[in-house]
């Protein structure tokens, strides 16, 4: 038997229970996996909460984590026992000492990447990947608004702002914040608690607006997302941390100036086993050649899930958390 957490309904962290349970046997094309650690993320919360339905009720938890390969399938061909892999884009489960996957979702770790760098790193480091490489694809001189700048994907995309030559102006709600973007690259900071952003958008460029704005707050900050970006920008709005963007009128693109809005997901763009493993390497790359670094703050035992995403929740975390079966 191994353990995992899992929630019965929906609700508060206090919904989580850590159980026993029999792992699967891997399916034809499936890796069973020894988790060494653990990715937590704003997007487990969505699953518990119900923002996002889960497939099924009794419902596993966490799609990020790293581990070493214990069995495969029969027709599993780029993986074999004892192999180092890490995964960030489900299926659900992760939060658990064993966890079966597509083999498609896994890639290969680097001996030069810990199993703690890599689940605190997987999700938030591919969704920077394609947020600035691909999404909108930054060439270098740019200046770009990214919100919560000190979070987990912000400082990462602090990081690799800095390393393509783009001015990051990021929004923090305090002077610590401030203080940790800055430290991790961005080019300037706005403190949302008592600053208008929008209006020191418009003074830090000098008037022009920025071209594309990287929203992961959501409902929020769309309206200053929208006044934030030049005629014909592009809003990316990737993210629910403060809940849904909803009830949208498209006429407020027009008044605003022609803008475009995406809305993407990282499945769309590692949407075969190719795509993810090159947007993986570009990502471990960065991270091996030291243009960013993935801090660990915090790390919780398995069981004490609830408490971590409790602090998650409450924004009582910097940089990435993992959990540790």
């Amino acid at each position: 038997m191994a353990k995992r957490i899992q929630f019965r309904a929906h609700g508060g962290p206090e919904v989580l229970e850590y159980v026993d349970y029999q792992p699967a046997e891997p399916g034809p094309k499936e890796v069973r996996v020894t988790n060494k650690a653990i990715g937590l993320n704003f997007i487990d919360t969505y699953y518990r909460s119900g923002l996002y339905p889960p497939p099924s009720l009794p419902s596993g938890v966490g799609s990020e984590g790293a581990g070493v390969v214990e069995a495969v399938g029969s027709d599993v061909t780029r993986f074999k026992i004892g192999d180092r892999v890490a995964y960030g884009s489900g299926p659900l489960g992760a939060y658990s000492d064993v966890h079966v996957l597509p083999e498609a979702n896994l890639v290969k770790l680097p001996d030069a990447i810990s199993f703690e760098q890599a689940a605190g790193v997987m999700l938030k480091g591919l969704t920077v990947q394609y947020l600035l490489r691909q999404t909108y694809e930054l060439k270098g001189g740019e200046t770009i608004l990214f919100h919560a700048a000190a979070g987990g994907v912000g400082s990462l995309a602090c990081q690799w702002a800095r390393a393509l030559g783009v001015k990051l102006i990021g929004t923090v709600s305090s002077a610590e914040k401030a203080a940790l973007a800055k430290a991790n690259g961005a080019w300037a900071t706005i403190d949302y608690s008592h600053e208008n952003v929008a209006q020191r958008v418009l003074e830090l460029t000098d008037g022009k607006k920025v071209p594309v704005v990287y929203d992961g707050v959501g409902k929020d900050t769309w309206l200053t997302s929208l006044d934030s970006v030049a005629p014909r920008g592009l809003v990316v709005s990737f993210g629910n941390a403060s809940g849904a963007v909803d009830g949208v009128n498209l006429g407020i693109l027009a008044g605003k100036g022609s803008l475009y809005v995406t809305r993407p997901t990282l499945g769309t763009y590692a949407n075969n086993a190719e795509n993810l493993q090159r947007m993986a390497d570009e990502l471990f790359e960065m991270i091996i050649s030291g243009k960013l670094t993935v801090e660990i703050s915090q790390r919780f035992p398995l069981a004490e899930a609830a408490k971590a995403q409790t602090e998650l929740s409450a924004r009582r975390t910097t940089g990435s958390v993992v959990l540790l079966p």
